[in-house]
Parts: structure tokens; C-alpha cells; sequence
């Protein structure tokens, strides 16, 4: 089958054939019908994140936000079959752990992210095999086609559960968003159909009218300012009650913190690149005086599918809005490799492959 793989962090993904997958006894395989191209897979790509242990080795196959068709299933799966049409979450949980348990499988103990570890490889393939697959494999409504699942994927459901779970976003709150890519976009449409205000903040007009579509009410060019976090501040009165860093640069984490108000939530999504390597300084007397609160944010718990699903169903949330282009998997080396410039507006999708 045709694959999309590392051969060097850096250098074009190469498209090649790879043996198609037999599932262990636990593992159903599940042919791909689509997948998203996130900034996730950018990062693998360019090999960032060893300095938390999480590097992704050459050879990998990256996708991690697919939809598709069960076509294999292993001897010990009970609750899956050929045929069936299913989502998988980026972080496949072990289902035995506390957080497992509880509920929390995007904080699994042994958690192994698709498409970024050796020992899952992911979706930007013909099929892909998914461990503990009764636990990880969640079923797909008939409404919800495969492309807009895709959409869904990390991103998505990680800005749902950021501002819904994390922030405890409430209707009427003030909420502004630093960075509007893929995350960034489903933040503002979320923030939105949840009854908030959402303010973007980009450094491109064209990521900034796609805000404007999805529901943002206020936009601020972050380069035809002197200070973004005075400009929410003068947009809100007193500052934003939710912030989200949905890039994860020195400059929007550092520009969300200082744009809320007293007691306010900042949410940090997006992951950092090399530059950063995880290390921002913040003003933690500020942060400590006006009491607010700085929370991590991680995909999102299983459990919350079910919820999400039914928000499409009643039309209050459109994923697909944010789908901004479908291609093949021989587009998806250019498609990654654009993400240099952080020009890309809403979500690729690969859906022939």
C-alpha cells in the first residue's frame, strides 16, 4: 500500500509503498477514507519535541486525525466488525490506567500518539492499525462523513476541550484567540456556538476574514498594533476572561497571558518549536496577584464524543466550515512542507489515497 513517510526530518515526505498491516489480537486495521494534515505532523516532520522525549523517528508514517472503514479485526476485539465506520483520536489510551478509568484517556499513562511513535504508525496511508481497538475506536454517526470527521480530528476536538473542559468557557465571556490556524479557527467557531465573544488575533488579513466567518466579533492585526494584549483590553474593558495560546510561539503565549483580565483563564494548545523548546518566560507576579489561572490543554477525553456529535446533529457546531482544502496523499509532502509560513488557512484534508 502507498504511504506517506520520514525519510529525513526536514526533507520532503516520500511517498512509497509499505507492507500492509496485519492487526494483533487486540488491534483492529482501518482503511483510511481521510485524514487531516496538522501542524502536529509539521512538527514531527521537522523532528521537534525531543527535548520533552517525544521526538518522532525517521521512518514514521505520520497522520493522526483519519476516519475510515474497519477492514481487519484482530481475535481479541469484541465490539468492532468489517465494515463499520469509526474516528480514531490521536491519543490511543491502554483503557486499563486511572485516567483510562476515569475517563481521561488523553492523559493515559501509556498513552501512544498516532502517527507520531514508532509503534503507531499513522494515516497518511491506505490503513493503519489502531491498538486496544474496543476502547480507542469510536463509532461515526451516520451524519457525520468522513471529511468533516477528519476535520474534527486534533484540532477540533482539542479546542473543544480546551475552552468546554479546561477554561469552563460560559456564555457571555470575552475570549480571545492568538493564532488563528486550524485550532485557532475551531476556537473562534466554538467560542462562538457556546454563546462567547471571540476576538482573533493573527498576523494575516486572510486567516483574520476566515474568523470573521465563523463567528468572530472583534479581529486585531497583530502587526498594525503597538501591543495585542492592550488592544483586547480595549476591545473587553478589562482584559479577555479566556485567552488561548493556539500556536504555541514565545510571542502569542506570552500575548495571550498578558491580554486577560483579573481572574481570567489562559488555555496553552499550541506546542512549541524548537526556538522555544518549551521554555517561556511569563509574569508570574502578575499572573499570581490577579489570580489568574494557566491551564495545559491536551486533545480531548473520549467521553466527550458522544457530546460533540450531537452539538453537529443540532447544527450548532459545523466543522466542515473549517475544512479548507481536500487533496491527495501524493499533495500531502507540499502541503506539509507550506506550513513553514504559517500561511495556511483552515484545515487540509487528505481524501484520495
Amino acid at each position: 500500500m502507498k504511504a506517506a513517510v520520514i525519510e529525513e526530518h526536514g526533507e520532503p515526505l516520500a511517498v512509497r509503498d509499505v507492507d500492509y498491516p496485519d492487526p494483533a489480537p487486540d488491534q483492529v486495521i482501518v482503511e483510511t477514507e481521510a485524514c487531516g494534515v496538522c501542524r502536529s505532523d509539521w512538527h514531527a516532520w521537522q523532528g521537534d519535541w525531543s527535548w520533552i522525549g517525544a521526538g518522532v523517528p525517521e521512518g514514521q508514517i505520520l497522520g493522526h486525525e483519519p476516519a475510515g472503514i474497519v477492514s481487519a479485526v484482530g481475535d481479541d476485539v469484541e465490539t468492532l466488525e468489517e465494515g463499520d465506520r469509526v474516528a480514531v483520536p490521536f491519543h490511543l489510551g491502554d483503557g486499563t490506567c486511572t485516567h483510562c478509568r476515569e475517563g481521561r484517556a488523553n492523559n493515559c499513562e501509556t498513552v501512544i500518539p498516532l502517527g507520531l511513535s514508532e509503534y503507531a504508525p499513522g494515516a497518511f496511508a491506505e490503513a493503519f492499525p489502531v491498538r486496544e481497538a474496543d476502547f480507542n475506536c469510536v463509532k461515526l454517526p451516520d451524519e457525520v462523513d468522513f471529511t468533516e470527521m477528519a476535520g474534527l480530528g486534533c484540532r477540533f476536538m482539542t479546542a473543544y476541550h480546551a475552552l468546554a473542559d479546561r477554561a469552563n468557557l460560559r456564555p457571555g465571556d470575552w475570549v480571545a484567540v492568538h493564532g488563528c490556524g486550524g485550532v485557532g479557527l475551531s476556537a473562534i467557531h466554538i467560542a462562538q456556538a457556546l454563546g462567547a465573544h471571540p476576538i482573533a488575533i493573527d498576523v494575516l488579513d486572510s486567516k483574520l476574514e476566515r474568523a470573521e466567518e465563523l463567528g468572530a466579533v472583534e479581529t486585531i492585526n497583530s502587526t498594525e498594533v503597538d501591543s495585542a494584549p492592550r488592544a483586547v483590553k480595549e476591545l473587553t474593558g478589562d482584559g479577555a476572561d479566556v485567552s488561548i495560546d493556539a500556536l504555541g510561539i514565545t510571542e502569542t503565549c506570552q500575548n495571550s497571558v498578558n491580554s486577560l483580565g483579573t481572574r481570567g483563564s489562559h488555555v496553552q494548545v499550541g506546542l512549541t518549536t524548537g526556538e522555544e523548546q518549551g521554555q517561556i518566560d511569563l509574569p508570574v507576579d502578575v499572573m499570581t496577584m490577579q489570580e489568574i489561572d494557566f491551564h495545559g490543554s491536551f486533545g480531548m477525553p473520549l467521553v466527550r464524543y458522544e457530546e460533540l456529535f450531537n452539538l453537529i446533529a443540532q447544527g450548532t457546531l459545523e466543522p466542515s466550515k473549517i475544512i479548507g482544502e481536500t487533496l491527495s496523499l501524493e499533495e500531502a509532502p507540499e502541503t506539509l512542507a507550506s506550513m513553514d509560513d504559517y500561511e495556511t488557512v483552515g484545515i487540509p484534508v487528505i481524501t484520495e489515497f
